[in-house]
């Protein structure tokens, strides 16, 4: 039995010169929490912008969907995308998650009487700030998969129109605003389910790439 300076020279002895990374090596096992950020954005997405286009009105639903779907959950995926030292997803799904809450608080405050409702103008420049601030993150993803591009793309597109529609008045930009949000909503689903399969299947069963020609 060796005492405690001997265990140390006989490490010494079995290792010599070897650098600490070459001996120890961390493997995360920890879950991908993409798909769960881009369902909850892209799910919320798609039943807000319903509500756009005239197929129901904007009612507890969608604010509920807000708070815990596209609002927390969100939040939680960019935590755990912290976690995998992951700055991108990290930035997006908590910065988009909080989007979501604030976005219930404006609709709601108000009639809990603790604030003004915004006007058109306060409304067009926060919906063309996320614009703004989404464009910046489309060009992150131009090093990224196909599929997040065109997520960030239609999303960064959204943003503006509603702005537009909101500082014109315009019925119509709004819905047309809708059924471009249906369009980024199921783009956010399918790459956030393709992962899922993707993962499942041990290959690529849905792809998030589309095909060189050759």
């Amino acid at each position: 039995m060796f005492a405690k300076h001997d265990h140390f020279k006989m490490k010494e002895h079995v290792m010599p010169n070897i650098p600490v990374e070459q001996t120890l090596k961390l493997v995360d096992t920890t879950a991908n929490p993409a798909p769960l950020g881009l369902c909850a954005f892209g799910i919320t997405t798609i039943l807000l912008n319903l509500a756009n286009v005239g197929a129901y009105p904007l009612d507890a639903m969608i604010l509920g969907m807000g708070v815990f779907y596209g609002g927390l959950a969100q939040v939680m995926a960019g935590a755990m995308e912290w976690k995998k030292n992951n700055t991108f997803g990290t930035t997006a799904f908590t910065s988009y998650g909080f989007f979501w809450l604030s976005l219930a608080g404006i609709l709601v405050l108000p009639k809990a009487g603790l604030g003004a409702a915004p006007g058109p103008e306060a409304m067009a420049a926060y919906l063309a700030a996320s614009g703004i601030f989404t464009t910046v993150l489309f060009i992150a993803t131009l090093r990224l998969n196909h599929a997040l591009q065109a997520v960030f793309l239609t999303l960064a597109v959204l943003f503006f129109l509603l702005a537009i529609g909101d500082i014109s008045g315009s019925a119509m930009v709004k819905t047309v605003a809708g059924f471009e949000g249906l369009l980024c909503g199921g783009l956010a689903v399918y790459t956030g389910l393709a992962q899922v399969l993707n993962e499942v299947y041990g290959r690529e069963v849905v792809p998030l790439n589309l095909k060189a020609k050759t």
